[in-house]
């Protein structure tokens, strides 16, 4: 399915970027893609301020000009005009269980990465919180935030213990998450899925080897 009115501005090598592209992939909609040059700091240009004030990816613009910004608002905004294959659950307690572990997984898990890399990358000086405003970088969270993200899997692997997917029977935007947030872990912060988490490499061999998580 085509949607060409809508312009997801975003970037490869962000993971919240990536959020966005697996989700559209899932659900088999093409929009028009419009990249911006982090390492070029093209997110902090008039242009795109213009579009996304908070200098952050991803953003999707509407045909009437309308920006939406935030992972998940712009994953709910797709949900909505394209309800096939549900990623946020169809029943009042699927949908709230989805809500749920999706946001712990990007509380816990995504949330961590991000801090203990923002904390410390050379790159992000002075830019160590995502947003309008800059924040200089205090590395000594950077160990408790790499903590936090460990636990993260640990705990992961116990709810796959439970279930084949994050929020139950059926994979959601919960595993996009949770995937992304893997993924993220081991290459910015080279945090690897320890041996004996056997639940979660079960998941984790399924959930990546979809053709969605390619994008």
């Amino acid at each position: 399915m085509t949607t060409e009115t809508l312009k997801l501005y975003h970037s490869a090598s962000s993971p919240n970027s990536r959020r966005v592209r697996i989700f559209l992939a899932e659900k088999g909609v093409q929009v028009t893609i419009v990249a911006v040059d982090l390492g070029k700091g093209e997110q902090h240009g008039d242009a795109y301020r213009a579009i996304n004030p908070r200098r952050v990816v991803p953003t999707l613009v509407l045909e009437d000009g309308t920006s939406i910004s935030e992972v998940p608002a712009i994953q709910r905004y797709v949900e909505e005009i394209h309800p096939d294959a549900p990623l946020f659950g169809t029943t009042p307690r699927d949908k709230a269980l989805i809500t749920m572990w999706e946001r712990r997984a990007e509380q816990e898990g995504f949330a961590s990465v991000m801090e203990a890399i923002r904390n410390i990358a050379p790159g992000l000086k002075g830019r160590a919180i995502a947003g309008p405003h800059d924040y200089e970088q205090i590395p000594a969270l950077a160990e408790r935030s790499r903590q936090r993200a460990a636990n993260f899997l640990a705990d992961l692997d116990d709810r796959l213990k439970e279930s084949a997917f994050v929020a139950g029977e059926r994979f959601s935007v919960a595993d996009i998450t949770a995937l992304v947030t893997i993924d993220f872990a081991a290459k910015a912060i080279d945090l690897q899925v320890p041996a004996g988490l056997e639940s979660l490499k079960r998941w984790y061999d399924t959930v990546s080897s979809r053709p969605s998580a390619a994008a």
